[in-house]
């Protein structure tokens, strides 16, 4: 029963995710106020916020008016039970399975945020920092996975001055923005998280899924090597493949 509470658990978080992705970007209050349909406005009851459930009973349909309901909600949702879900089972019922809800929260709603509007939200890198800073002073976390204070903190300034540096060089060769600085506060958030020897890694696999993301688009010339695209979903995507393949990486190096 307990693997099946923290998938619903999931459920339920994934969405609080979608009011977060909804709701961050136009400055709105994520906490109050009841969920509403962005075609009529009208609000929408419980019985028809319940995840996965209402969206499939619905056929991905307001109740009210008919418009089609956009397919990330239920996605959102089934990414955020089946992440619980996972960590759960690998990790157990450990300090370490709390502290990767909360990150799965935070990349999930960083990851729809930048892929839509090309803005990593404050709010959740700030608050990245500051757990992934002051966790590391817990003794009793796995050190296999979580660095000690010190190179967290190493970790967090290396993360956003080489974003930063990759910024200033290219404004000065190109006179124009090559990335924003919500990547580099992104990126030093995961290196207070996983410690300065994660951003290497993490910068390589987000630089090599970028690449294979808009490589085919390159080839068939609807985008050139100037075009925007949204950097921190590819950095969470190469923070998580670091933190799948940590166990390899280190046998590597050792």
């Amino acid at each position: 029963m307990l693997p099946t509470a923290v998938f619903i658990l999931g459920a339920l978080w994934g969405s609080f995710c979608n009011v977060c992705i909804h709701r961050l970007p136009n400055d709105q209050n994520v906490v109050t106020g009841r969920s509403h349909c962005p075609s009529c406005k009208i609000k929408i009851n419980w019985y028809d916020n319940i995840p996965f459930l209402s969206y499939l009973l619905l056929k991905g349909k307001c109740r009210s008016c008919k418009m089609k309901i956009s397919f990330q909600y239920f996605l959102v949702e089934a990414i955020a039970a089946f992440a619980f879900l996972f960590i759960f089972l690998f990790f157990g019922l450990t300090t370490t399975t709390l502290l990767f809800f909360m990150l799965i929260i935070s990349f999930i709603i960083i990851f729809f945020i930048d892929l839509k509007h090309f803005i990593i939200p404050n709010q959740i890198t700030y608050s990245l920092m500051i757990i992934g800073f002051f966790k590391s002073f817990d003794p009793f976390l796995d050190r296999s996975i979580f660095p000690d204070y010190f190179h967290s903190l190493i970790g967090g300034v290396c993360g956003y001055f080489i974003i930063w540096l990759l910024i200033f060089v290219y404004k000065k060769l190109k006179n124009k923005e090559g990335m924003g600085l919500g990547d580099a506060k992104l990126l030093s958030a995961l290196g207070f998280w996983f410690g300065w020897i994660s951003i290497p890694f993490i910068l390589i696999f987000s630089s090599l899924t970028a690449l294979g993301f808009s490589l085919p688009s390159l080839i068939k010339k609807s985008k050139n090597l100037s075009t925007e695209i949204p950097f921190g979903p590819h950095l969470v995507i190469g923070c998580i493949l670091y933190i799948v393949f940590i166990d390899e990486i280190f046998k590597y190096l050792i």
